[in-house]
């Protein structure tokens, strides 16, 4: 299966050796120099995964990724300066998967990718480990990994698919401290590095949309210096 990948990016150069090297692998690319653009094909025609630039002109990546987290889970990579770290944490809150610093090594763009198009494939399919059929129930939570959804007493939460991944780990096991190395390595895999804060980061995000449904949940618990758990009962 071929996958599409779209490059958001105001800097030519950038996109045109993103993009040979990322053909080169076997993928199609799309790519967009300013985020209306963007916002617009990708709606129209959407791609597998985005790469964002955070400093665009006409719409930056921030608002990019609040437009198209409406729409859609797609997994999406921010690209940003070694100056915004600032950045770097909103746009995890804003529900980026991940974010590399320029400058960066391309290798590294390309396993980043990879790493989020197994996550995204493996999100979808029905899991050895999940009990019936792809369904994760515990109590008030519904998990069903075939379709991708999440319900919380009912209402839709809409994640994307690290926030999915994270609340599986956790749901899995009730009652079962994972620390933050076990989470990485659930969300985004084994030798991909990823810092503790960005995990933390999703946690919060996710626990956010949670009590945008209900005011009181409170089933992800921290352990402070230590981890996360989903609370038995």
């Amino acid at each position: 299966m071929t996958h599409t990948i779209a490059l958001v990016d105001d800097d030519r150069n950038i996109l045109t050796s993103v993009s040979m090297t990322l053909e080169q692998e076997g993928f199609q690319v799309r790519t967009y120099t300013d985020g209306e653009s963007a916002l617009q094909g990708l709606l129209s025609r959407p791609a597998d995964l985005a790469v964002l630039d955070i400093k665009m002109p006409r719409m930056d990546g921030m608002e990019l990724l609040q437009r198209l987290r409406q729409r859609t889970s797609m997994p999406v990579v921010f690209l940003t300066s070694k100056d915004e770290e600032v950045d770097e944490l909103m746009g995890l809150r804003l529900g980026a998967d991940d974010y590399i610093t320029k400058p960066f090594s391309q290798r590294l763009l390309l396993e980043r990718i990879r790493a989020l198009l197994r996550r995204n494939e493996a999100g979808r399919a029905e899991g050895s480990g999940t009990p019936q059929g792809g369904v994760i129930v515990r109590g008030d939570l519904v998990l069903d990994e075939t379709k991708h959804t999440c319900t919380w007493k009912g209402h839709d939460i809409q994640l994307t698919v690290t926030e999915f991944l994270l609340v599986k780990a956790l749901a899995l096991r009730p009652g079962m401290v994972k620390n933050r190395d076990q989470l990485i390595d659930g969300a985004y895999g084994e030798n991909i590095y990823v810092d503790d804060r960005t995990i933390d980061s999703h946690v919060k995000r996710v626990r956010r949309k949670f009590r945008q449904a209900d005011t009181d949940f409170a089933q992800i618990e921290t352990l402070y210096g230590i981890g996360y758990r989903y609370k038995e009962g």
